[in-house]
């Protein structure tokens, strides 16, 4: 299944609404299947994977939405983490020159920074080094602590598209040389269009990604080439902090960002990125 947030326009009161996106360009919208969810982290908290996925099952046949009626939304939002796997393709890292870790390398982005996947991303004033990533995202669909990673897909929820957008001058030279800052600026989180469920994606280790800015395709790789697999990465973080429904882990990059391009290059005012992960979607950000 593939679940979305969005919005009807002409709804004035801009109630948050959970759908399914269709094949048939229509959108199944669960209100009335979800009375008492105000949003998608809701329902998942309050029914847990398998009963969101039940209750949607029963509904297939709701009413549907044309997407010319709808604002289409992060289909998380409000999560209680945004972990995200800093150098995590053995292609990327070969790009950088640094070594493979032995162990996840983790990041931190706030809820604030997730915009939809057709929002815009704002240009910070601060920095002059915007950078782009396409990344596989993983949904958590069950809580868990010290979570073995031969459990670990039981604790996923589905998986979405997310542009782990960077102000490599504020990563790499600023801020005492922590990443944070240089990461979780205003919109540095595009994700979406919307969360494929786990069991249509059966191995996330052979989806091609990819970015594009401007119609040009800068990043191409593979989840194939993940240092550090999903179920690892979700079994890792959980040693330290207790995973909860709707939070979201970023699983790293592939080769082909902009900062180690040469010359380097960065993004400016006007610039469209699309971000690709095989099987899910694309998302489409224009910086402003």
């Amino acid at each position: 299944m593939r679940f979305i947030q969005f919005r009807l326009l002409n709804d004035l009161t801009k109630v948050t609404r959970v759908g399914l996106q269709k094949t048939n360009g229509k959108i199944v919208d669960l209100s009335k299947a979800l009375p008492s969810s105000r949003s998608l982290i809701d329902a998942l908290t309050k029914l847990g994977s398998k009963g969101l996925v039940d209750r949607a099952t029963q509904n297939l046949n709701g009413d549907e939405r044309d997407y010319d009626q709808c604002e289409i939304m992060a289909p998380i939002t409000s999560p209680s983490k945004v972990a995200c796997v800093g150098l995590n393709y053995r292609d990327h890292c070969e790009e950088t020159g640094k070594p493979v870790p032995a162990e996840p390398i983790f990041f931190s982005k706030f809820p604030s920074c997730i915009v939809g996947p057709f929002d815009g991303i704002p240009y910070p004033e601060v920095t002059k080094e915007l950078d782009w990533e396409a990344e596989l995202a993983v949904i958590i669909g069950k809580q868990g602590k010290n979570i073995d990673p031969t459990e670990a897909k039981a604790h996923i929820f589905g998986f979405t598209v997310a542009h782990d957008v960077t102000a490599r001058d504020w990563q790499f030279n600023k801020n005492g040389g922590q990443w944070l800052l240089g990461k979780a600026m205003d919109g540095f989180c595009p994700l979406g269009p919307c969360i494929v469920t786990a069991d249509e994606i059966p191995d996330p280790h052979k989806l091609a990604i990819s970015c594009r800015v401007n119609g040009e395709l800068k990043q191409n790789s593979s989840t194939s080439q993940l240092v550090h697999g999903v179920y690892d990465c979700v079994a890792w973080l959980s040693k330290f902090c207790t995973l909860l429904p709707g939070d979201i882990i970023l699983t790293g990059t592939p080769p082909g960002v902009g900062a180690f391009a040469k010359p380097p290059l960065f993004l400016k005012k006007g610039d469209v990125v699309e971000c690709e992960v095989e099987k899910i979607g694309i998302i489409r950000n224009q910086i402003m």
